[in-house]
């Protein structure tokens, strides 16, 4: 199992590999497999077909961030700190500490560059480990209209890395780095001493992270231009259930083998 110190020595190692869950089923599957699990707001959107994150809340975060604990207690577990919950030093620290209190997750992750970077440094300053999160951040898509590619010119790359530094300098032991211009992504990493976790950031960060149900190809609507389908998942699942139902139609199910 990873801890902080062994994340950290990952730097410019072995790519490290995050993946997204819900709940302790899929959580389950993916314990001791990937090196971290992040409970990320994404589920407002995968898992509660919201429009967006922002209305995710704290105790529906820390509703499954227990689930994914229990699923994988032997995966390093990060649970996203919801829009609304940390725009102070004061709020952060009570409800980051609420997550410590209620789950046994081992980390927050919380979005924000050097505007967040005094935010970070509370937590840490407290004993609660912090996962930053630059770039292209989701908790942001109302007040910048919409989802905007970062880092494709040299001043806004520069502002990615001024923000790199604060959160590493804040006490952060890794950095979620989304929706950036590989060469941008680049910059970043080679800037800090703590890994980098790329999503749409290329191939040149520390590690890499996607939403399970992206990846496993459950979540229909759209697929990113990052996103990878490593499985059909929709269509797996619906095959299946078509064959119950034409089983069970046709009294095919239950045979004697399923009865008792």
């Amino acid at each position: 199992m990873k801890t902080i110190t062994s994340i950290k020595k990952a730097k410019g190692e072995i790519p490290l590999t995050v993946i997204t869950a819900y709940d302790s089923l899929f959580a389950s599957l993916f314990n001791n497999k990937t090196d971290m699990i992040l409970v990320g707001d994404s589920l407002n959107m995968s898992f509660n077909n919201k429009p967006d994150t922002l209305s995710a809340s704290l105790d529906i975060m820390i509703y499954h961030t227990n689930a994914v604990c229990q699923g994988a207690p032997d995966t390093f577990i990060i649970c996203d700190m919801p829009f609304g919950t940390y725009t102070d030093e004061v709020m952060a620290l009570k409800n980051a500490s609420k997550v410590y209190q209620e789950t046994t997750a081992h980390a927050v992750k919380i979005e924000g560059g050097t505007e967040r970077a005094h935010i970070i440094q509370a937590l840490t300053n407290n004993s609660i480990a912090v996962m930053g999160h630059i770039g292209l951040m989701p908790q942001y898509v109302r007040s910048e209209g919409g989802y905007i590619v970062r880092g494709k010119s040299e001043e806004d790359t520069l502002k990615l890395i001024e923000d790199a530094k604060a959160v590493e300098k804040a006490g952060a032991f890794a950095i979620v780095v989304e929706g950036v211009k590989s060469e941008a992504a680049k910059r970043i990493t080679d800037a800090v001493n703590i890994p980098t976790i790329g999503i749409g950031a290329g191939n040149d960060t520390d590690g890499q992270v996607l939403v399970w149900s992206d990846m496993l190809g459950f979540f229909e609507e759209f697929q990113p231009k990052f996103v990878k389908k490593y499985l059909n998942g929709a269509d797996l699942v619906k095959n299946a259930v078509d064959n119950y139902i034409t089983d069970v139609q046709t009294r095919k199910f239950p045979t004697q083998e399923y009865t008792y």
